[in-house]
């Protein structure tokens, strides 16, 4: 880089440095930046258009433009050269502004008179705060050393932006983490809830992103580089479990950390006057804004590798580890941008909600806060960047938004929303011991699933009769190695001893898909959904299989057992988990075991196919229990992950319905307990549906027993049926509008 530009660079950056420290305002400390910058560069004009919200932008200070555009002058996200630099997240220069696609003419800024337009995004590690724009008469593009002071600088603006150098009146100069902000995310766990944030791994917070001495910068940069290299070498070195795969991860993650270009980069930025820690986060943001328009899956998570060793190397420089002495407040609501199921079991029931900005509807964490009935809303993009520890945020997990900070109005209507849920608590509370019995007489068993110990004082509260699914997968998940038989059995018998008695289903181990085990080396699939899981992998590593059942017959200790095998697609997939069920008991027999008084064995029904199975199958089975999660995944061909189209489906289509009362008249017909088990079931309205079809057991998450047992007591099925009938005769597409409506009459 030229010696005259460098110079400039750092010119600048301590003439920055010196405004900063300035007891001025906001708007004055932006007019004099603007100047300081157009001066530098050697242009008539320079900009700084912010955002004011989601999706405009405001010019907030210029230089060289009419001075009464100034907060007047505002563009859509995608609008003009602005919009589109600010869309795009990258830097838009060219000789011809008014040539260029998408050019907009401002007449209240006099812009027309100037040719060269070069835009720089203003941006924090993926945080699109504004554009940097500077413009001159002469037709030039400017060159990639003027390009690059300009990165620069606004890299730096980021900085002083969110430390709210820049507050003044108006929505583009407010207080940075002060306004109510909005976030749309997607419904995983329904709910109501206020408490305060707490961030699962705050954010790293740059105090001083101009550098006092360069050379000082540079040897705080190299060292802290030193110790994130030996540190990623000891991850490599130091664990012996590592599998091939996870070998190779770690080595692509070693070999960013050594990355020649990565350093030279960094060591450029503070070399013109950045910090350490400044030029970590300018290359941390440029990089997630160039790879995440990526469409190859590699580079996108690439994306991830570097993101993460750029986090690690802050902390190093900055001294702020994760855990930043933050106290948990007394209603804590759990912000992260990912999170595993280990770690969520160790902040406990105390938890309100939780808000992630990536998960997925089957990804462990929502398996986790669906057993505790908390409140979840997954893919809440740039939540974390937007919360800090302590701010106050609703979540509304029947709609799938946040409310960060909200005024009085919205946190009042929130409160009415969640005291009626608190009413109606009170109401399923009083028929706890009554059974779901219809106005016809039909007894429909509710049952509740679980997954840890913790779940089961819910089957006396919730008013569930039994356990209709205890998924035993939770028990690997949340460890690094394959658990010992001895502790499967001691944590199996416990929870047969807390349920007192009441049945439960357990189902054997169902991995793969989203589900993976670290300790087990997964398949490189291209679709693991329909690939390489649940029942699929125990008959093809049957020593684990023969292990989980063991311990199952150990733990009954001689009393009922009920076991369900799941994603059974197949009669003869069934026959050959059954084999191993016999293997496991005449084993225990031989070594003197006392084996269970009774013993219940069945399948999950998850795919269609298993629908027009042999009459055989259905003899051979002691119960089906419909996996609803999967089989509408299937049977419509949506990826319940794929937001696009998983919420397109109706499970009250009449085609589903049509399906599902198919799969009743089969099991009726050859003596075959059925019974649906999944989101749906806990859902009064499908619950209804389902009831009216004939289903007489349903399983559901605990908080949903007292809803579904309170409508079902109050109508008669029989009326239920002519109303689904009715609408699918009139061609409804669903069934839900017409018995909504029915019901809206009825209770």
């Amino acid at each position: 880089m030229p010696h005259r530009v460098e110079s400039e660079s750092r010119k600048l950056l301590g003439k920055l440095r010196e405004t900063m420290a300035a007891q001025t305002a906001g708007q004055e400390r932006l007019d004099e930046i603007v100047a300081l910058i157009a001066m530098s560069m050697q242009a008539e004009v320079c900009s700084i258009y912010l955002f004011r919200d989601s999706e405009t932008l405001e010019l907030c200070a210029t230089q060289g433009l009419a001075a009464a555009a100034v907060h007047e002058t505002r563009m859509r996200l995608g609008e003009g050269l602005v919009g589109r630099t600010a869309r795009s997240r990258r830097v838009i220069n060219t000789a011809d502004a008014p040539s260029e696609r998408g050019f907009r003419y401002m007449p209240e800024t006099g812009e027309e008179r100037f040719s060269s337009f070069c835009g720089v995004p203003v941006q924090r590690v993926g945080d699109i705060l504004g554009v940097l724009v500077v413009q001159s008469k002469t037709a030039r593009k400017f060159t990639p050393d003027e390009v690059y002071a300009l990165e620069v600088v606004a890299m730096v603006l980021a900085e002083m932006a969110e430390l709210g150098a820049f507050v003044g009146e108006g929505a583009a100069l407010a207080a940075p983490h002060q306004r109510p902000s909005l976030i749309k995310g997607s419904i995983a766990q329904e709910g109501a809830a206020e408490g305060r944030v707490y961030l699962h791994e705050p954010r790293v917070v740059v105090t001083n992103p101009i550098s006092d001495d360069p050379e000082v910068e540079l040897a705080r940069l190299r060292e802290a580089i030193e110790t994130l290299r030996t540190s990623v070498d000891d991850m490599l070195s130091g664990n012996r479990s590592l599998n091939g795969e996870q070998k190779q991860i770690l080595e692509a993650y070693r070999m960013f950390a050594n990355s020649r270009s990565w350093k030279k980069r960094m060591e450029d930025d503070v070399s013109n006057g950045l910090s350490a820690e400044a030029a970590v986060e300018k290359e941390q943001s440029l990089a997630k804004a160039r790879l995440s328009h990526a469409g190859d899956a590699y580079m996108r998570e690439r994306l991830n590798d570097l993101d993460d060793l750029s986090n690690r190397l802050l902390r190093i420089l900055t001294g702020q580890g994760a855990e930043t002495g933050a106290e948990m407040p007394d209603n804590p609501i759990l912000v992260a941008k990912n999170i595993g199921p280990g770690e969520l079991l160790d902040y406990g029931k105390k938890l309100r909600g939780i808000v992630l900005e990536e998960g997925s509807v089957g990804s462990h964490a929502t398996i986790v806060a669906r057993a505790w009935a908390i409140p979840l809303v997954i893919n809440a993009k740039g939540v974390t960047t937007q919360a800090l520890n302590g701010d106050n945020m609703l979540v509304d997990g029947d709609q799938g938004f946040v409310h960060l900070r909200p005024d009085e109005t919205v946190q009042s209507a929130f409160r009415e929303k969640i005291a009626m849920q608190a009413l109606a608590q009170e109401r399923y509370a009083s028929i706890r011991e009554h059974p779901a019995k219809t106005k016809c007489g039909s007894v429909i068993r509710l049952d509740m699933n679980a997954g840890l110990m913790a779940d089961l004082p819910s089957l006396e509260g919730s008013g569930a009769e039994g356990v209709g699914l205890f998924r035993t997968e939770l028990q690997f998940l949340v460890r690094n190695k394959m658990p010992r038989r001895g502790e499967l059995s001691a944590l199996y018998s416990r929870v047969l001893k807390a349920s007192a008695g009441k049945r439960v289903a357990f189902r054997t181990l169902d991995i793969g898909s989203d589900k993976v085990l670290t300790y087990m080396k997964p398949n490189d699939e291209p679709n693991p959904a329909m690939g390489w899981r649940a029942i699929r992998v125990g008959l093809d590593k049957p020593g684990v299989l023969r292990m989980q059942l063991q311990a199952l017959i150990r733990a009954a200790d001689g009393g009922p057992l009920t076991v369900m095998f799941p994603f059974i697609t197949l009669h003869e997939e069934f026959i050959a988990a059954k084999a191993e069920m016999d293997k496991a008991l005449a084993r225990e027999k031989r070594l003197g075991h006392p084996v269970p008084s009774s013993l219940e064995v069945g399948a999950m029904m998850e795919t269609p196919s298993l629908a027009y199975a042999p009459d055989a199958f259905f003899k051979d089975v002691d119960f089906i229990s419909i996996g609803g999660n999967d089989l509408k995944q299937f049977f419509f061909a949506a990826d319940r992950e794929n937001e696009r189209v998983r919420k397109r489906y109706d499970t009250l289509s009449p085609s589903f319905l049509n399906f599902l009362s198919m799969v009743i008249a089969r099991c009726e017909q050859n003596g075959t307990p059925i019974s649906f088990c999944g989101e749906d079931a806990g859902r009064p309205v499908e619950a209804l549906c389902f009831a009216a079809l004939g289903l007489r057991s349903l399983s559901m998450r605990p908080a949903s027993v007292g809803p579904v047992k309170h409508i079902l007591r109050r109508v008669d099925l029989s009326e239920v049926r002519a109303v689904i009938e009715q609408s699918m005769a009139d061609g409804d597409t669903s069934v839900r509008r017409a018995v909504a409506d029915w019901l809206a009459y009825q209770v």
